[in-house]
């Protein structure tokens, strides 16, 4: 019995070892609510819930679930559109912004939301049903509204050293900036300058297809989890933010000191026309 105790003991531990590194990874990860919806900026989705019931004379019949998913599935996406519309693009500019200006990105964007995933379904005692949906900020989504400035730009193989030199402990692999405590608030395309305002990373700075692909920046909101973020790899730079800049306050001004830094590590290496840029946010 005691070693079967034991054993069962053991066990558990593993069980929430487990767990609790989950609920840690989460708890790392900055989600904004929007509405009825919410955006996971470390991960790069967006959530929506629905809940949906058959309309009354249908229930108990065959077809009552299968309707009550569907009405749920319809307010998911209703519900990812308008957090959609929220998502702050740049420090000037929200999606719904473009999509009051442009039809044609507007039925883009529609169409993304259409494309939705399902992740679960929950069935209730009371014969409704919540579905929770998701799409990706990443790929289309991001093609439709990243800023036309940001261009293909042709990059070394991931890992290669300039000149064809094997890569060196010391170089430098990504960016860390820590914001916390400035109140700096999450955007697709943020901006990143040194005190006299000049730009040091932006939209001008990045290889179209790696924006495309994971977006411009990750989020987290601790700095270890930024600077074991797979996007800035081994060797990441990491500087502290001063104060934010822009109406949307999405942009974050850094030292002068610490830009020129950064500047030379960038004159040399491609880590951020890759997008290796980490932002930790409260």
């Amino acid at each position: 019995m005691k070693k079967s105790g034991v054993m069962l003991t053991v066990l558990l531990s593993l069980l929430l070892g487990i767990s609790g590194f989950g609920t840690s990874a989460l708890a790392d990860n900055y989600v904004q609510n929007i509405g009825e919806g919410s955006i996971n900026w470390t991960k790069g989705v967006i959530q929506g819930k629905g809940i949906g019931a058959p309309p009354e004379k249908f229930y108990g019949k065959p077809n009552a679930r299968p309707m009550a998913i569907r009405a749920a599935k319809i307010v998911a996406l209703r519900n990812i559109l308008e957090t959609v519309n929220g998502v702050r693009v740049d420090s000037n500019t929200v999606v719904k912004d473009f999509a009051v200006q442009s039809d044609t990105i507007r039925s883009q964007v529609e169409g993304v939301v259409r494309g939705a995933r399902e992740i679960n379904i929950e069935y209730m005692s009371d014969g409704t049903v919540e579905v929770l949906m998701e799409i990706s900020m990443y790929g289309g989504f991001s093609q439709v509204l990243l800023p036309d400035t940001i261009m293909d730009v042709p990059t070394e193989s991931p890992g290669a050293a300039p000149g064809g030199a094997a890569p060196s402990s010391a170089v430098l692999t990504g960016l860390v900036v820590d914001a916390r405590g400035l109140g700096v608030r999450p955007a697709m395309a943020p901006k990143i300058l040194d005190e006299s305002g000049q730009e040091v990373y932006g939209s001008a700075f990045v290889s179209r297809e790696f924006a495309v692909q994971q977006g411009m920046s990750g989020y987290a909101k601790d700095v270890g989890s930024a600077k074991q973020n797979q996007r800035v790899t081994a060797n990441p730079l990491v500087v502290k933010g001063l104060r934010v800049d822009g109406p949307g306050q999405c942009d974050i001004v850094i030292s002068n000191t610490d830009a020129v830094r950064l500047r030379n590590s960038s004159a040399d290496l491609s880590f951020l026309e890759k997008c290796r840029v980490m932002i930790v946010v409260d």
